[in-house]
């Protein structure tokens, strides 16, 4: 197969990974069959879904890990991992084995987590590399199906299982699927296949047009308009469907090639019949070449923008680390927090479609993942495109106001605060990639990125925990359910004001980025 339609099958690869890698997302689909499974409370709970986010902070290993190793080898130690955490929680809640302790449970959620980070590493180093002219847009293109792996596995768990078990069901997708993608797309992620020209951007808005077409279906089964087997017929179609960027490039290229046989053989013919000379015919290919190169390479190339290339540990003493970092922990993070809890908040209302929510939640994050890499592909060489951190910053602002809006206690306050922090979590963290390598370049992107998503699971923890103690609390103390609008109303009021300071922070990052660029120039 040629590099070019390798580029677009590796393309296509890391879709299918990012479609099946976000394995925490759908914690909030079981949390609350699973606290009563393990006869756990509140406080625990949120320790479990923080164990997720903690094996992040062990992320880094994968970042060296691809300095070292192939990206395959990487890539099957992280579904290993998966399989190992997931599998044996599995095992546990179906009675399959009884000697897990919870602190057990804990640990194996640990390295489960860790896994996503080996997955998520190689799925970035693999886009970046393979379209180094066009990173904003693979990695947005490829991150935004991780905003429907909730989705994906709750129609899963709706076709192939009975939902009174869902806690297990879950438990067994999480541990089988991945691994089973990444044995399908290993041999995918090894090369550097990179091609820029004219016929990427046709490839592109097909993808674009797939991708959107994709999200869409996923609000519609969100709501529950199809049965459970014809939303996963119809999702598995969406995820096949992109294999049609590759198979045309595939044939375009075989056409060409004919095309050019059939000229050669024509002229080497007459050539000879007018007793022309090998120097003619060299001639020829040269030309024939020369048409070829220049359609692939013959646009503009594009100059990455990186504003300097250091290691982790210059990064760290760094100003505009800690204000990024910052602004990430006030946003991103406390976003993932919400809907982490999803499950609990939505109990807490008495709101009963929790898996629908869920569904919704992680269809518009879907959309936020991949907003980004769509304006920058198209508005990439206009002057009305502003920078990332400005873009996290205005991203910032609506967080926070969907915290303060869900003080009111209405369905559908509930349901339009969990779309905003959906489309603006899914957002700001594919920003980030690109943020990262702008930042910090782009030679050691796969360590610095994973400490500066360790702030997911420090946060995870900070805010999780604070609002199991203030659920606690409401509810009476000890482990009874708490059960109103005041269970959660504290923290979404000290939500908001966080998210609001970390808007603050993203203005001052941009301020100080602008001025910088602006000296450059000068």
């Amino acid at each position: 197969m040629s590099s070019k339609s390798l580029q677009w099958l590796t393309l296509v690869g890391m879709i299918w990974l990012q479609a099946v890698n976000g394995t925490n997302n759908n914690f909030p689909a079981y949390s609350s069959q699973l606290k009563h499974l393990l006869s756990i409370s509140q406080l625990k709970l949120n320790n479990l879904a923080f164990a997720s986010d903690a094996g992040k902070l062990f992320g880094f290993f994968s970042g060296i890990a691809a300095l070292y190793l192939p990206l395959w080898l990487v890539l099957l130690i992280g579904s290993f991992l998966g399989f190992a955490g997931y599998g044996l929680q599995y095992l546990f809640v179906s009675s399959q084995i009884s000697s897990l302790s919870y602190t057990h449970f804990f640990l194996l959620s640990v390295v489960a987590g860790n896994g996503i980070c080996w997955i998520n590493t190689v799925c970035y180093i693999a886009s970046i590399r393979n379209f180094p002219f066009d990173r904003q847009v693979a990695v947005g293109l490829t991150t935004s199906y991780q905003g429907l792996s909730a989705e994906i596995y709750t129609v899963l768990v709706g076709a192939l299982f009975s939902n009174s078990k869902a806690a297990k069901d879950y438990l067994l997708l999480n541990a089988v699927l991945p691994l089973a993608v990444c044995v399908v797309t290993s041999p995918l992620v090894g090369g550097d296949n990179v091609r820029h020209g004219k016929s990427l951007r046709v490839g592109f808005v097909v993808m674009f047009i797939i991708t959107i077409a994709t999200g869409f279906y996923a609000v519609i089964t969100s709501f529950g308009r199809l049965s459970s087997l014809g939303s996963l017929v119809g999702i598995t179609v969406f995820l096949l469907v992109p294999l049609v960027v590759p198979l045309a490039a595939k044939i375009r290229e075989v056409m060409f090639l004919k095309k050019e046989m059939k000229i050669h053989n024509f002229n080497t013919v007459e050539e000879k019949g007018n007793g022309g000379g090998d120097g003619d015919v060299e001639a020829m290919e040269k030309d024939s070449v020369s048409v070829s190169d220049t359609e692939e390479v013959g646009h503009e190339q594009v100059v990455v923008d990186v504003k300097e290339e250091i290691g982790v540990k210059l990064m760290l003493r760094r100003l505009n680390f800690w204000l990024y970092f910052f602004v990430y922990f006030s946003g991103a993070t406390i976003g993932l927090v919400y809907l982490n809890n999803l499950g609990q908040i939505a109990e807490s209302r008495g709101f009963s479609g929790t898996s629908s929510l869920v569904s919704l939640a992680s269809s518009f994050c879907f959309f936020g993942r991949l907003l980004p890499s769509l304006l920058d592909y198209f508005f990439s060489r206009s002057r009305y495109m502003i920078s990332r951190p400005a873009s996290i910053a205005a991203l910032m602002g609506p967080i926070a106001g969907a915290f303060f809006l869900l003080l009111n206690t209405t369905h559908i306050c509930l349901y339009i605060s969990t779309a905003v922090i959906g489309i603006c979590t899914g957002a700001i963290t594919s920003i980030s990639v690109s943020t990262t390598t702008e930042l910090f370049g782009m030679k050691n992107f796969g360590v610095n990125h994973n400490v500066v998503v360790a702030n997911i699971p420090i946060g995870s923890f900070v805010y999780g925990y604070m609002a199991a103690l203030i659920y606690r609390k409401q509810g009476g103390g000890g482990d009874a359910k708490c059960m109103g609008s005041l269970c959660y109303r504290t923290t979404f009021i000290i939500w908001g004001s966080i998210s609001s300071l970390g808007t603050l922070a993203a203005l001052i990052l941009y301020s100080r980025l602008r001025k910088f660029y602006t000296s450059q120039r000068s």
